[in-house]
């Protein structure tokens, strides 16, 4: 039985965004990546390194952007 794939973008338009934030968080890290979309030759520890800051990031941005918003999902 085929999965669907999880890994889809809720905001299509998003991806270049996306990969934009990658290369600059691997770069910070110091950690190379390939523009033609294949990193597969990085560690698995380089690659939760990359996925944890990019989280951090995103993170980041949305609560910037929420503002004071913020308060209204309080309980």
């Amino acid at each position: 039985m085929a999965r669907s794939n999880s890994n889809t973008l809720v905001v299509p338009q998003a991806a270049q965004a996306l990969d934009q934030i990658k290369f600059e968080v691997a770069s910070e890290l110091g950690i190379s990546l390939s523009r033609d979309g294949y990193n597969g030759d990085i560690t698995t520890y380089n690659a939760g390194k990359i996925g944890g800051s990019i989280t951090r990031r995103l993170v980041e941005i949305a609560e910037q952007s929420l503002g004071g918003a913020s308060n209204n999902f309080r309980r």
